[in-house]
């Protein structure tokens, strides 16, 4: 323990002490200092196990660093806690690691695998910890979150992202923390539109600001030349020299002060797009963060494109494969809101289906079904929904003031078909005080019967 104070890092004070301690104690000996929410171990001796970061509260260690109590532990085979590390051990000593002020900083943390008097080496390990935790202090404190935790940490926060607008900002502040730069902006493709801007992060400081109102102003054009030339050239950033111009793409960033640049392509050249990540300062960016970006972009395409996945095959999960229109399972939804005396459910059957099915095959009759849901669904005002529940079978849930005003868009509906150069027989119901769903869905459905047992291509309207 000579050298201690001879220390110049943190991780050096904790290797030399466990060093020292093991020429010793033959016992197999680790300091873990507390870094972010957990305890990272720095300096072991050899084992065919280390736990390198021990969540709060886990283990023996843990309960001595929330406690800031030494724990002398018998026989490791009768306490929970203990976090196995060699199969041999039978034995535990863990002492807080204290700065000046007394709160713990990290533990130190003896196992041994043979009979030993634990009480001598308690008392040796607390004065040890003592004089660590001291000189770890004088350095500054336990070692800082290095930037590849960092991005680590992040990348646990891109794949729990529900959203699409979670992941892009997540994305941004990490890259912001493991950059160290100030500012970041996603440019992602938008299909027909062109590249757009990823959604900002809650509070997006000054320079982003400015950033994303040049690009806004600058247009799409400008954007898709910002990601064709990441896509084309690769990886770019500058190394900060004054009085070098940035190429025509980059104008708009160097308006709106930018002086430092990464910038990486996201995703596939032909539906990804540009993580942009920029300093008002002039700095010059070291190939590891350049490469930490890359890492990022890479596990924010990876994320974002299952997130796009799952929302395809919901909504696969959620609609009729032949017509899109939504099927039994929204519908089910639908109706379960449903309003008394406001909401009306209009049936829907197609006359003659059957006939043209056998006369002229189903693809025919797929090609009818297809073009009679878009003639109906034009028909249709804003915010009414029509869904598509059996073969030939769709129901229109609309909201009215007056059962007339349902029967009205049920006429349009039945005129609409006839344009198709098809009839549709349709019943009408609204919800009665205290009927269920399915109660008025029957209603409708007789009300459609009855239309067709008087010849078909009709509108009625159920009794209230």
């Amino acid at each position: 323990m000579v050298r201690l104070p001879m220390a110049s890092t943190a991780v050096e004070a904790c290797q030399w002490t466990v060093t020292a301690l093991a020429r010793y104690a033959p016992a197999t000996i680790s300091v873990l200092l507390q870094v972010r929410d957990g305890l990272r171990c720095v300096a072991a001796t050899g084992a065919w196990q280390v736990f390198a970061t021990v969540p709060p509260k886990a283990g023996v260690v843990g309960r001595v660093y929330a406690s800031g109590e030494p724990a002398t532990v018998e026989d490791v085979a009768a306490d929970p806690d203990y976090l196995p590390v060699r199969p041999d051990v039978t034995a535990e000593v863990c002492v807080p690691v204290l700065d000046p002020a007394g709160r713990p900083i990290g533990v130190l943390d003896l196992q041994w695998s043979g009979p030993v008097e634990l009480g001598p080496w308690r008392e040796t390990a607390e004065r040890v910890a003592a004089r660590l935790g001291a000189r770890i202090t004088a350095l500054g404190g336990p070692p800082a979150e290095t930037r590849s935790e960092k991005l680590l940490r992040h990348a646990a926060a891109l794949t729990a992202a529900p959203t699409e607008w979670d992941l892009m900002t997540a994305a941004i502040c990490a890259a912001r923390e493991v950059s160290t730069l100030s500012a970041a902006v996603l440019l992602l493709a938008g299909g027909g539109t062109g590249p757009r801007l990823g959604a900002p992060t809650g509070a997006p400081g000054e320079l982003e600001s400015r950033i994303r109102a040049e690009l806004t102003e600058a247009g799409a054009p400008a954007l898709h030349r910002m990601v064709t030339r990441a896509h084309r050239h690769g990886v770019g950033y500058t190394l900060g020299e004054a009085g070098h111009p940035p190429t025509e793409e980059y104008r708009p960033l160097a308006d709106a002060g930018v002086r430092t640049l990464v910038a990486v392509p996201v995703g596939p050249p032909d539906g990804g797009g540009v993580l942009l990540v920029a300093d008002e300062r002039l700095l010059r960016p070291d190939p590891t963060t350049v490469n930490l970006m890359e890492l990022l972009a890479g596990q924010a395409w990876t994320c974002l494109d299952r997130l796009r996945t799952l929302a395809r095959l919901r909504e696969q999960a959620s609609s009729d494969p032949l017509t899109g229109l939504p099927h039994t399972g929204p519908f089910g939804q639908r109706i379960a809101r449903a309003t008394p005396g406001r909401t009306a459910l209009l049936a829907i059957d197609v006359d003659g289906f059957k006939a043209v099915n056998d006369t002229y095959g189903h693809q025919a009759g797929d090609r009818l079904l297809v073009g009679l849901a878009r003639a109906l669904e034009a028909a249709l005002r804003q915010g009414d929904e029509l869904y598509r529940i059996g073969g030939d079978e769709f129901v229109a849930v609309i909201e009215v003031n007056r059962p007339e005003e349902a029967v009205r868009i049920a006429e349009r509906l039945a005129e609409a078909a006839r344009g198709t150069g098809r009839t549709i027989s349709v019943g009408v119901a609204l919800p009665r005080p205290g009927e269920s769903p399915e109660q008025t869905l029957r209603r409708a459905d007789q009300a459609l019967y009855a239309v067709k047992r008087q010849g078909r291509d009709g509108v009625r309207l159920a009794a209230a």
